[in-house]
């Protein structure tokens, strides 16, 4: 196996926040739920050649509390 690219990351806290309970939802580390996500969209993309969303560029407001 390949060794891992490190990638330095910056998020909007409340997305950080989301995302860290949905990896502990998951039983996963954070660096682990955003690696699954990922491979998940570039999955999505070679079964389709779309990405998830049409709209995926656009900037989103995130409703978190």
């Amino acid at each position: 196996m390949a060794e891992k690219k490190q990638v330095p990351l910056r998020l909007n806290p409340k997305l950080y926040d989301a995302l860290a309970a949905w990896a502990e939802d998951d039983f996963r580390s954070l660096n682990g739920q955003i690696e699954y996500l990922l491979t998940e969209c570039v999955r999505q993309r070679k079964k389709n050649g779309k990405y998830v969303s049409d709209t995926i560029d656009e900037p989103i407001e995130l409703d978190i509390p």
